[in-house]
């Protein structure tokens, strides 16, 4: 009977710190919420690893984190809406960027301020934003010096096209030669 007791109190120990534990990661992290902050949504191209949690900074300082990320089915761009410190206030003209902590670091959403003087309301938009830049395709196309599927390079000029060497252009219409160099 005495060993039981010992047990359950021993127990009870492990769940109160337990329970400690989570409160203060909870508080600490903002429980991934953001609660406390105003709403800002901003569309890009592509957010790679960017997720629900995920930091916002400015000047290299944590002033937010994303909230919710869902795609637009009208532009096809990733919707991302991030809860920002009330303390901040962003100009209208502020620009996003996702960015990374080194080549291989977590990714982060950068914010850049403008120089406008109205702010950005509670559910506004940030206007001008850049996508994650896919490394592995930079590193593809510099080793093998050809394009990815769906790059915007153009194939190489096929061999009926009408840029011609100087030395085999046909000789002129009216029959006679003509003898300039290049």
């Amino acid at each position: 009977m005495k060993d039981s007791a010992v047990e359950t109190a021993i127990g009870a120990i492990v769940i109160a710190i337990a329970a400690a534990f989570f409160i203060f990661v909870y508080t600490t992290t903002e429980g991934g919420a953001g609660r406390g902050g105003y709403r800002v949504i901003a569309e890009f191209d592509n957010v790679g690893a960017i997720n629900v949690g995920t930091d916002v900074r400015l000047a290299g300082i944590k002033i937010g984190s994303v909230v919710a990320q869902e795609l637009n089915p009208g532009t096809y761009q990733a919707r991302v809406t991030m809860s920002i410190d009330p303390k901040v206030k962003l100009a209208d003209d502020t620009t996003a960027k996702v960015s990374s902590e080194g080549i291989l670091g977590a990714p982060y959403i950068a914010l850049e301020p403008g120089g406008g003087e109205a702010f950005i309301p509670d559910g506004g938009e940030i206007q001008i934003t850049q996508g994650a830049i896919d490394i592995w395709k930079l590193v593809s196309e510099a080793l093998f010096n050809k394009p990815t599927p769906g790059s915007s390079e153009t194939s190489p000029p096929a061999a009926n096209d009408t840029a011609q060497d100087p030395q085999t252009q046909p000789a002129p219409a009216d029959g006679t030669q003509s003898n300039e160099q290049p």
